[in-house]
């Protein structure tokens, strides 16, 4: 699907989610040869060919905050978001990118419990850290917390190459198994896809040892700030209070009118 839609539907530097960037890898040759840019990755890079595979490398093992890093695992993230109707957006990395599904009435650890869930654009990796307020007027606007994260695999195996080719294959046959191990959801789950359509799909929780009828929902707190969805929109409302208030008597407001 790629992040031309998400790019379509969202004006950078009104919303404070994060922008796809292009970016050039820079190598510095021998002085014979000529100077040879090249695009893709993250940051910008200048060195030799063996520098800038490493330092690809330590790149791309920090790309996750420090408590998400777990060797070479694929990672997933849940998003709790109070836009125009409350919802839970599922995000499993694929390819570079977040493959994202929106869930209305959020997962469940119940095995009797399905769940619709309405495949999105995709979203651009740097999301996984996102988590704020996204200001009216806005795609999307509302309130935004990180209400689980962690890793996940096909359930087969967990090699992160080999699993990724299960799971693709599975995305493209509409029956999508994986495995969380997150802070709140842990287990096997699938991604079914119902009709003909390719964004209705259903999610299911597996049986297994994490099974629990309980309601996981009800533990409605941010796993990265402890959080609810209405303390990060007032902390976001006092600091916008706050800065108007500097505003006018550091600029042209108050200090302009003696």
């Amino acid at each position: 699907m790629g992040l031309k839609e998400y790019k379509s539907k969202r004006r950078f530097g009104k919303t404070p989610e994060p922008k796809p960037e292009e970016t050039v890898l820079k190598i510095t040759p021998p002085p014979s040869v000529p100077p040879l840019k090249l695009r893709g990755g993250r940051g910008s890079y200048e060195g030799t060919v063996p520098d800038l595979r490493t330092e690809r490398s330590e790149v791309v093992e920090s790309g996750l905050s420090p408590d998400m890093q777990k060797g070479d695992s694929l990672i997933f993230v849940i998003h709790k978001h109070a836009a125009r109707h409350l919802h839970y957006d599922l995000r499993l990395e694929f390819e570079g990118v977040l493959k994202s599904w929106a869930v209305p009435k959020g997962p469940s650890l119940d095995p009797s419990v399905k769940r619709l869930a309405v495949m999105v654009e995709d979203h651009p990796f740097d999301y996984k850290d996102f988590e704020g307020v996204i200001p009216e007027g806005n795609y999307g606007a509302g309130s935004v917390i990180i209400w689980d994260r962690g890793f996940y695999h096909h359930p087969s195996v967990r090699d992160r190459k080999e699993s990724e080719k299960l799971l693709l294959d599975g995305l493209r046959k509409g029956d999508l198994k994986f495995v969380l191990d997150g802070e709140k959801l842990k287990g096997e789950f699938a991604l079914v896809k119902i009709g003909r359509d390719e964004r209705s799909w259903l999610l299911l929780k597996k049986k297994d040892r994490y099974t629990i009828k309980e309601d996981i929902l009800k533990n409605n707190r941010s796993v990265v700030s402890d959080k609810t969805l209405e303390e990060v929109f007032n902390a976001e409302s006092e600091k916008s209070s706050v800065q108007k208030k500097t505003d006018t008597f550091s600029g042209g407001g108050f200090a302009s009118k003696i």
